[in-house]
């Protein structure tokens, strides 16, 4: 006889509550609440095979509401994912499991996207079905047709990051991404209406969602509207109406049920209620079969799927793409450029420099998609004969994300979790505010993506402190898994951009000015790729060392010039990216800071991490509080961010020294 899905979400419900009952620590509500959701779409709807968690014509499954993680956990024992066995549910949120307290990407197979900071998830799901389209595009639906299937809940259409990815998502009619609704109407504090008072499906109507609601223990009622789901030609919200903590006995349903609120004797009246008179952490037979059954289900498919894809003439080029391999020539036209760029020695912005890169990176890297919060003139992230990725066929490169920083940068984590796409966008620096819980997550994941945040100091000028990043650069670069780079003209900014590409497992941000400076590099090399170098020796022994980076290290070769005609010998270290100077031998980054007794930094924001390079005794030139509104040259000189101030630091403290 058949397993009823009711009996197979049980199974969910006990492994859920023995597994944060033995650690102590956990949540069980969501899990039981949403357990009859799950069940029906992993057995009856998901695209998948437990043998094959990387298949890369799945469906992606995104547990918004991270913190639910067991259900996830019991979903990918259930199914037979291989890595997920039963002693990794009974070492729940215990070091060096596989079940970490929220789901963590390239940590536990069968997990598509770190999830737990609440409404993340449903953003980061609006990449993967982006990416599922500009792919389906590229490669056409016979390699990519899949889904990309969210639980969401109170919490995570809380956050305001919700409202950017779910009208993102409208706008792009995502077909093929449905949120799954955990409406039951419950938060920590308690029912959602101290909080609430909106009507979410509502809001998802005026997106342009599709919308449906079900009572979310109706098994028959759950899979016709699944089935619903996929016949809309926009993107879908099934609002499933649960308990929270279903099965819980007399606690299903109680506002309080969100944590860990069944100990004993609550799980025994739950093993009564739901009629599991099991041992905790046993799975009877004919239930562990029938779920094993589910998790096979998709293996005919899979093969059909790696048999179209053996017979493509695309499978080497969908391969290489999908395993974020850059093509054979990825960089050719861009050392072209940097040769071009060192003959012509060319002035300008850094944002305008980057831009000059990307028209040589955009032809040869197929897989790249860029665009802006509402801010292509001023990033220059548009590249002449881009289009934009849009319905109805998804081919283009380019996307107008509006004025919605963090659900881009989200997106951006979803595109390159998919695979096949390689996301880069703009911003100003300032904003990075905005993003960066989604710069912070993508760090965490390990996932090129490739921020672009021009305007990124005082001389950004007019627009005045609010829009003047100061402390922006020392804040980004003390997130790990992150790499800052401010290049300080346009080779170094090609370098960075080639750099930034070169690294498959961990995001970038490229700090890009407004204001023109002058051709700093000489020559080519790639030294941008080595986070540090020297850019001028001294003439005669080095008394002073000057680092700097982005438009000030044009400051520091000024100041290198004044003191050099004073007798003073300087060498100038440019700076482009901290975090690969760090990777550099000891014998590299020994020789770059050098031996010289006095050394100084230049930058226009604050000084925390400089002490890294210049000790806590260094001279500094950079800001110490806000900016202001003025033109740029203005700001320089108020702020004392000038050679000349940087001379008289020098000045002052070897006649300190000479006194002493």
């Amino acid at each position: 006889m058949p397993v009823s899905p009711l009996v197979m979400a049980n199974a969910i419900r006990a492994l859920s509550m023995d597994a944060v009952h033995r650690a102590k620590s956990g949540h069980q509500g969501m899990p039981l609440g949403m357990a009859d959701v799950a069940t029906v779409l992993w057995t009856k709807v998901l695209k998948f095979d437990a043998r094959r968690p990387g298949w890369p014509d799945r469906d992606r499954f995104v547990l918004s509401a991270g913190h639910g993680s067991m259900l996830l956990y019991s979903l990918l024992h259930l199914t037979g994912f291989e890595a997920m066995n039963i002693e990794e549910i009974k070492n729940f949120r215990q070091w060096g499991s596989l079940t970490p307290g929220h789901p963590e990407y390239g940590h536990t197979p069968g997990v598509e996207t770190t999830t737990g900071p609440l409404g993340q998830g449903l953003a980061t799901a609006v990449g993967m079905a982006m990416a599922e389209r500009s792919m389906a595009a590229r490669y056409g639906e016979d390699l990519v047709d899949h889904r990309t299937w969210v639980i969401a809940g109170d919490g995570c259409l809380m956050e305001g990051v919700s409202h950017e990815a779910i009208s993102l998502a409208g706008r792009l009619e995502l077909a093929k991404l449905t949120v799954l609704f955990d409406d039951n109407d419950t938060t920590i504090d308690g029912r959602a209406t101290i909080a609430e008072t909106g009507d979410q499906q509502m809001r998802f109507k005026a997106a342009g969602w599709a919308v449906k609601a079900v009572d979310g223990h109706d098994p028959g009622k759950i899979a016709a509207a699944l089935r619903w789901a996929k016949r809309q030609d926009r993107p879908s919200l099934i609002a499933c109406k649960t308990l929270i903590s279903k099965g819980a006995g007399p606690l299903e349903g109680d506002a309080h049920g969100h944590g860990y609120s069944l100990f004993d004797k609550e799980i025994a009246a739950a093993r009564v209620a739901m009629d599991w008179p099991h041992a905790p952490f046993v799975i009877p037979p004919e239930i562990d079969a029938a779920w094993r059954k589910a998790g096979r289900a998709g293996a005919g498919e899979r093969r059909r799927w790696e048999r179209r894809l053996e017979a493509s003439d695309q499978r080497d080029a969908f391969a290489r793409a999908i395993s974020g391999e850059l093509p054979v020539g990825a960089f050719t036209a861009l050392d072209a450029h940097i040769a071009d760029c060192v003959a012509k020695a060319p002035s300008g912005a850094t944002r305008v420099h980057s831009g000059a890169a990307l028209e040589a990176l955009i032809p040869a890297i197929p897989a790249m998609i860029g665009g802006s919060a509402d801010l292509t003139g001023s990033n220059n992230t548009f590249v002449k004969g881009m289009v934009a990725l849009d319905p109805p066929d998804y081919a283009g490169r380019y996307v107008h994300y509006g004025v919605r920083e963090f659900g881009m940068a989200a997106a951006m984590n979803g595109m390159a979790l998919h695979g096949g796409v390689i996301p880069f966008s703009g911003t100003f620096l300032v904003f990075s505010d905005y993003s960066r819980p989604a710069i912070r997550l993508g760090a965490l994941m390990g996932v090129r993506v490739i921020h672009v945040m021009t305007h990124d100091s005082i001389g950004l000028g007019e627009d005045g402190p609010t829009h003047q990043p100061a402390e922006h650069l020392a804040s980004l670069r003390a997130m790990p898994g992150l790499l800052v780079f401010r290049p300080a003209d346009a080779v170094e900014t090609a370098e960075c951009w080639k750099a930034a590409l070169s690294e498959a497992r961990i995001p970038s941000i490229m700090a890009l000015s407004r204001q023109k400076t002058a051709s700093v590099r000489t020559s080519g090399g790639d030294l941008a790729a080595r986070g540090a170098y020297e850019l001028a020796p001294s003439d005669g022994e080095a008394i002073v060392t000057i680092f700097a980076s982005g438009t000030e290290v044009a400051l520091a070769m000024a100041a290198r010039e004044r003191l050099q005609a004073e007798g003073v010998g300087t060498r100038v270290v440019s700076t482009p990216c901290w975090e690969l100077f760090e990777r550099q031998p000891d014998a590299w980054r020994a020789e770059v800071i050098g031996h010289a007794p006095l050394r100084l930094a230049i930058e226009a924001g604050v000084r925390q991490g400089w002490e890294r390079f210049i000790g806590e005794d260094g001279l500094f030139v950079g800001m110490t509080g806000f900016g202001a509104s003025a033109p740029y040259e203005t700001l320089y000189a108020r702020f004392h961010i000038t050679a000349e101030a940087a001379v008289e630091a020098v000045k002052a403290k070897l006649a300190r020294k000479d006194g002493a």
